[in-house]
């Protein structure tokens, strides 16, 4: 329903603008026949609700992207991250646990 509404703006946009040089050639009525449904397309697709986003930002939201630090990041992370942070979780290797450790270089 909604591709019939868009193409409906676009021929009626062509049909105005040929109407509009009734009495030129057909050159003429190609031309303006084309800038009428140029002119008529985004009308049409704003009409049809073609190009409208899936989803709205509700109260809060933001459209950049996170570092994953907020509440909700955490919260809908906590089980994957074992309640640490990002960034801040301790590694799981032996080398990784005493890297930071002082001792023999060796």
């Amino acid at each position: 329903m909604r591709k019939l509404i868009f193409i409906g703006f676009i021929g009626l946009g062509a049909l105005i603008g040929c109407i509009s040089v009734m009495n030129s050639d057909w050159g003429t009525r190609l031309v303006m026949m084309g800038v009428g449904a140029l002119f008529a397309a985004p009308i049409g697709g704003a009409l049809a609700g073609i190009g409208k986003s899936g989803r709205s930002l509700g109260r809060g939201e933001s459209l950049l992207p996170s570092d994953g630090t907020s509440s909700k990041d955490l919260a809908a992370n906590y089980w994957r991250d074992e309640g640490h942070s990002p960034f801040v979780k301790p590694g799981t290797s032996e080398g990784e646990m005493h890297r930071w450790d002082r001792g023999s270089a060796g």
